[in-house]
């Protein structure tokens, strides 16, 4: 697979990796094979899908588990990104709150090292912002892991442009992981996609196949599994997904032309947005890594990144 580097850190990485999060939170509740996760960990790594992101919120903290598991004896062959800074009060409804007090943070990653049976992460990253902590000094305490040998790069997720500079000022951002696909673009409007590629900044696309929805498999809320956080959010009730239906046609309509499949042009879309983007899109399923992975050498004609230009905004915000 074709790579790239986390910032300047010196990390390789695949241009598509994989996320985590689904094989224990947020998303199909009662679907979950710890044994076919483990499975799928393996095979993104022989397909070179090797930034594996976790986070402690996941679960929370059980998918931390489940990756150290998954990388035993494979540790050395990828890069583990996890995060920290959000704090979960209800694994129901999956509300959670931030904390970016230097306290928490040390306290965060130290109980991450442990669940992920390592002695450094390579990737750590802050999940998000606490308004109530200046940036600076929840960046700093990560910077001292980074001087103990303990991560080797540092990274920020759903940020501004003004919050990546003020991190930048106290030690190097690696990358910025945000939301990107077909139907959430606001990094393109904000100006955080330009600016990370100004500043040698790796950004990392989460949930580029907008959670699901861009598999083109979603008409409705009864093709969601029943106990599913996606049931909770604005774009996933059932009036916005039959109007959304308007944002997956034009890829549908591509896949059809160009012989491949709904998420491999949308995660081409994502790839297309510069040589300094990583997709991080997330499956429990063999079937669909490998559809997913196979994407990263699409390469997207002309007249095909016009149309999808072209998509409408979707009903319903992110959260």
């Amino acid at each position: 697979m074709r790579t790239t580097t986390l910032g300047g850190s010196g990390l390789e990485v695949g241009v598509i990796g994989l996320g985590c999060m689904g094989m224990s939170w947020g998303y199909d509740m009662l679907g979950r094979d710890q044994a076919t996760s483990i499975e799928v960990i393996h095979r993104a790594v022989d397909l070179g899908c090797t930034l594996i992101d976790t986070a402690d919120q996941y679960g929370p903290f059980t998918n931390e588990e489940l990756v150290a598991k998954a990388l035993r004896e494979r540790r050395d062959e990828v890069v583990v990104a996890t995060k920290g800074g959000l704090v979960v009060d209800d694994p129901q409804t999956f509300a959670s709150h931030r904390d970016g007090r230097p306290e928490h943070i040390r306290k965060a990653f130290h109980d991450s090292l442990r669940r992920l049976r390592t002695d450094h992460v390579d990737l750590y990253q802050l999940h998000r912002v606490d308004p109530a902590v200046p940036i600076e000094e929840t960046w700093g305490t990560m910077a001292e892991f980074v001087a103990e040998g303990k991560a080797r790069a540092l990274g920020l997720s759903e940020v501004s442009v003004e919050q990546i500079e003020r991190a930048h000022a106290v030690h190097p951002v690696a990358s910025v992981q945000t939301e990107l696909s077909l139907w959430s673009r606001e990094p393109l409007l904000d100006g955080v996609l330009d600016h990370c590629r100004e500043r040698g900044i790796t950004f990392i696309a989460y949930s580029p196949l907008g959670r699901g929805f861009l598999s083109g498999r979603i008409f409705g809320s009864s093709d969601l599994p029943q106990v599913d956080g996606r049931h909770r959010t604005p774009r996933f009730q059932p009036e916005a997904l039959a109007a959304n239906q308007a944002v997956v046609a034009p890829a549908r309509e591509l896949a059809e032309r160009l012989g491949v499949t709904v998420p491999q042009v949308s995660l081409a879309w994502v790839l297309a947005q510069g040589t300094h983007v990583v997709a991080l899109p997330g499956t429990k399923t063999l079937r669909y890594l490998e559809e997913n992975a196979r994407a990263a050498d699409l390469v997207l004609p002309e007249d095909a990144r016009k149309a999808l230009a072209d998509v409408p905004a979707p009903v319903g915000t992110r959260y």
